[in-house]
């Protein structure tokens, strides 16, 4: 079984920060976008990834983290993605999806922007 690990922190009432550990994969890809899923279902539609300890990320990792985008944004949510591995951000480039999935150096930067924008203030 490929090594893979979703660790959420409720930072905030609709806030959820995810750390992601290991490879994303063909194997690791639904647990991803099941377990990210399940966030905002409880009420989390902002979401942040720190993908710092991600080792590996092929088609199916990728299609995920856009599957998960599209659900946050149904739910009129957003997902920040934090502290990218250089492959996956040279990735969201050429497809041009770093357009449409912001990008911070760190969860700590991400966080700070999330409470700096008017779109995702909390009452």
């Amino acid at each position: 079984m490929t090594d893979f690990r979703l660790t959420a922190q409720h930072t905030d009432g609709d806030l959820a920060l995810a750390y992601i550990t290991g490879e994303l994969d063909l194997a690791t890809a639904p647990r991803l976008r099941t377990q990210a899923l399940a966030l905002i279902e409880q009420g989390h539609r902002h979401l942040i990834l720190d993908l710092a300890a991600v080792t590996f990320c092929d088609s199916s990792g990728f299609n995920a983290l856009v599957g998960i985008f599209r659900c946050a944004k149904a739910a009129d949510g957003t997902l920040v993605l934090a502290a990218l591995p250089d492959r996956l951000e040279r990735l969201l480039d050429l497809t041009g999806l770093s357009a449409l999935l912001p990008a911070y150096p760190t969860a700590a930067h991400a966080l700070v922007a999330h409470t700096c924008s008017p779109d995702t203030a909390t009452a």
